[in-house]
């Protein structure tokens, strides 16, 4: 089936149609780099790395540019500068390697462009002279403000009424604005606070504007695909809208708008006060990468998802059986295969990776059940599946000897010395001593796994 994805603008699940089908445009809304991210955040990440791969399979003669930004100057970035004594620029570098090192290890692809913000502060301040000029924007003591009255259709993707707008805006009720739901495009730095110089003084931009000047910069002033977390709709997004369309005089920013659902843990909302508040750097001490990732497609995105240990330790042996199922195929050679059917056709339907993953499950089966001769073909076409999924690009022995980052397993030269005693055991049947170097392996979380060709092993 084409491709169709729910738009948040029109509430409707829609034929994609890109507006270039030489060449596709998607901007994602990145991280604020100021601290570890929580898994939380790594959702969109791997949300929209899927849909990018699922662009490029449906494209493929088209160029699919992704553009994901980085928020480095930010209110909470100043705060955590001061509070730590690093400067802002260090903090954002530091904590910007981290989120790309998580990420990667989630099996996220690197976007086509992730602009910083502090490298498009001109275009920001661009974009706020032409609102001014335009009449859609004002000067008042030192701050530059949308007029939210002068566009008519304010607020039609997030569909609140006036009332709703102003208390979920999250702007502070200025004397010097003209209407409550008005919000900052450029804001007044004291000396103390990083600033750039601007026709209405020193000063740094507001949140918003960050977005829209990226967006233009790299992808023009109307694209095809918007996508973020469900907490940006409004009132990140809708001010996203309202900037651009009325600087650039278009109806819309985007074609597409995507959010993805919050996640949850153990049903409840993170807190760190309720001792749920999972950071992607810290599960990749205890869990894969992949894991991680297959927990969070097992939901589709538009839904909540709940993340605990337990779905993670399901997610790990979702996995054993994939990549044991490539283990047992051997080292023939599968060559390369389109994404199958069953796999494309679900994640055409509005990214319905849960159903994805279903197909996945029966194409690990057929290449059990596979004769020789329909082995490659099997193997190939699990491979493009988990592919497209972000899933399955290791090798299945690195997979099953992972290690905790913590240290203290048992090494893989032990592992493979105790094999080794343990068939000569077998051989002078001694099995006593070959069942205790099983056990003693067992207790060292290492699975030992007898076949015709012989033992192989996994880390439990």
């Amino acid at each position: 089936m084409p491709l169709h994805l729910h738009n948040t603008l029109t509430r409707t699940k829609e034929p994609f149609v890109p507006i270039d089908p030489a060449h596709v445009r998607m901007y994602v809304c990145g991280p604020t780099v100021y601290d570890f991210a929580h898994i939380g955040n790594a959702r969109p990440v791997v949300v929209f790395d899927v849909l990018a791969r699922v662009l490029r399979a449906t494209y493929p003669g088209a160029r699919v540019t992704y553009a994901r930004n980085i928020t480095d100057i930010d209110d909470k970035i100043i705060e955590r500068s001061r509070e730590s004594g690093e400067t802002i620029r260090d903090l954002t570098d530091r904590t910007g390697r981290i989120f790309a090192a998580d990420m990667a290890a989630l099996g996220a692809e690197t976007p086509t462009v992730e602009p910083r913000a502090t490298d498009h502060v001109a275009q920001m301040i661009a974009l706020a002279e032409r609102l001014i000029a335009n009449g859609h924007a004002y000067v008042a003591e030192g701050h530059v403000l949308f007029d939210v009255p002068s566009m008519p259709d304010y607020g039609r993707l997030s569909r609140r009424n006036r009332d709703e707008q102003i208390a979920g805006a999250r702007v502070d009720v200025a004397p010097y604005k003209r209407d409550p739901a008005d919000f900052v495009l450029w804001k007044p730095s004291t000396p103390d606070i990083p600033g750039w110089d601007s026709p209405w003084g020193r000063g740094r931009p507001g949140w918003h504007i960050e977005c829209s000047a990226m967006a233009a910069a790299h992808l023009g002033e109307v694209f095809d695909i918007h996508g973020g977390g469900l907490d940006l709709i409004f009132p990140h997004h809708e001010n996203e809208i309202a900037q651009s369309r009325c600087a650039h005089g278009t109806s819309v920013l985007a074609n597409v708008w995507m959010h993805n659902g919050f996640v949850t843990v153990n049903g409840e909302k993170m807190s760190k006060s309720l001792g749920n508040f999972f950071t992607v750097h810290e599960l990749l001490e205890e869990a894969p990468g992949e894991a991680i990732r297959l927990v969070l497609l097992q939901t589709h995105y538009r839904q909540p998802s709940d993340f605990n240990r337990e779905a993670l330790g399901l997610a790990r042996q979702t996995l054993d059986r994939w990549y044991g199922a490539l283990r047992a195929a051997g080292d023939v050679d599968a060559g390369e295969a389109d994404v199958p059917e069953g796999v494309m056709g679900a994640l055409h339907d509005d990214l319905n990776t849960p159903l994805a993953i279903a197909a996945v499950h029966d194409l690990a089966g057929a290449l059990n059940r596979a004769p020789g001769a329909d082995r490659a073909a099997a193997k190939a076409a699990l491979l493009a599946a988990g592919r497209v999924l972000g899933l399955l690009g290791q090798d299945p022995e690195a997979w099953f000897r992972w290690t905790p980052a913590g240290g203290g397993a048992i090494a893989d030269a032990e592992v493979e010395r105790l094999i080794v005693e343990r068939r000569e055991a077998r051989a002078g049947k001694d099995f006593a001593r070959a069942d205790a170097i099983r056990k003693q392996l067992a207790e060292a979380g290492v699975v030992l796994e007898d076949g015709p060709q012989g033992t192989s092993w996994r880390r439990g």
